[in-house]
């Protein structure tokens, strides 16, 4: 099927998709399996994507962004995501959980400090709002910041932070009124290498083990007053005001994933002969592709409409959680629907490592897990639903 018929994109936007498929299959395809292997960050290509403007797509050029849309940014992910998830997360983490939260919540001081760097790929960013014992609960979080003077005094572990053990600057979530629970919660940016801040256990993870997730751990952490990123209290909405735009992300990581098992498996059932046919011709496998694309072209949709509503949403002021839900929500289950089929289409050599369809399996699973699972997506869409009518 044609963009034409599908969805019209620009000619901007097919030369942002060009240059990202570009890249992808001959910068990053050759190195995925290898990084997924050693579970080693990706650097080169990390800096790589910064100078090609990927690291920063949706952030200003003021800001030494590449000044793009959000269907921009999808588009990217989308097709750094179909050679390797590990690069798709960490483009997606880059921009929408950190870069994007300092654009709207930030000073134009943070944002001249912190963004412009992290936008040119030079330095890396994070989100770190899970701990141990408070992962979609976020009102239940054990972490702290104390004021005192200028400064605040960060105590706590979190956990489940993705690009953690290389980011410069992470954008973390405590404790400042814990009696207050979701209410009592507030935003910080602190940088690598400040006393009492450092990395923990890096996390050995099932899929995505290129882009390096671990603990962070805060010791009696000094940081300036200014780093506090919006008012106390509002930490919870900014959570959650970032997660929208992070789920945008995670949906084209999956729409990446998705298409690429599906691509693997219509050439290896045109190619493969069982019985004395091409096994696309039996029933029992042309009856999954079919439903691979189906639900591959219906993500697309839901995802690049999510995207055009987030760019509307900077001049009308409309919430796009809504769209952000269902996209994540119904692209992170097609990766999944579809990564699980291409390799019961390959059989054995599906299950080897001598082919990727593997790798995009195991890639595949935490997309219906991080930046809010499945479940809360469906709360999310319900509750809204249900906020509507009342």
């Amino acid at each position: 099927m044609s963009d034409q018929e599908l969805f019209p994109l620009s000619d901007e936007h097919k030369m942002i998709r060009q240059a990202a498929r570009d890249f992808a299959r001959k910068e990053i395809a050759p190195i995925a399996a290898e990084f997924d292997e050693s579970g080693e960050f990706p650097m080169e290509t990390v800096r790589k994507m910064g100078e090609l403007g990927f690291m920063g797509i949706i952030v200003p050029e003021e800001y030494k962004g590449a000044g793009m849309d959000a269907l921009s940014y999808v588009l990217a992910v989308e097709e750094i995501s179909k050679a390797d998830g590990s690069h798709g997360v960490i483009v997606s983490v880059n921009n929408s959980l950190f870069c994007d939260g300092i654009l709207v919540y930030g000073t134009e001081e943070q944002k001249q400090k912190y963004v412009a760097g992290v936008a040119s790929g030079k330095k890396i960013g994070a989100y770190a709002l899970t701990e141990p014992m408070s992962g979609s609960d976020a009102g239940t979080m054990g972490c702290q910041a104390v004021r005192e003077g200028d400064e605040y005094i960060l105590n706590g572990l979190k956990s489940w932070v993705t690009s953690g053990p290389v980011a410069d600057y992470v954008m973390v979530f405590m404790m400042t009124a814990p009696e207050k629970k979701h209410k009592g919660i507030t935003a910080f940016i602190v940088e690598s290498g400040t006393p009492g801040f450092s990395p923990g256990k890096k996390e050995p993870k099932l899929g995505i083990r290129a882009s390096a997730t671990s603990e962070l751990m805060f010791k009696n952490c000094r940081i300036p007053a200014d780093n506090r990123v919006g008012k106390e209290g509002e930490g919870f909405k900014i959570a959650m005001s970032i997660l929208d735009s992070g789920r945008i992300g995670i949906a084209a990581q999956s729409l990446g994933l998705a298409e690429a098992a599906y691509e693997a498996s219509l050439a290896y059932a045109s190619e493969r002969e069982a019985f004395g046919q091409k096994i696309g011709d039996f029933q029992g496998v042309s009856f999954k592709l079919a439903d691979m694309k189906t639900q591959i072209e219906g993500s697309r949709l839901l995802t690049y409409n999510a995207a055009l509503v987030k760019d509307r949403s900077k001049e009308s002021g409309e919430r796009y959680t809504l769209p952000a839900a269902i996209a994540k929500l119904h692209a992170s289950e097609t990766a999944m629907f579809c990564t699980h089929s291409a390799v019961q289409i390959h059989g054995g050599v599906g299950y080897s490592k001598e082919l990727p369809v593997e790798r995009y399996f195991r890639d595949a699973k935490i997309t219906e897990i991080y930046e809010g699972t499945s479940e809360i997506q469906r709360l999310v869409i319900a509750r809204t639903e249900f906020d509507r009518l009342r």
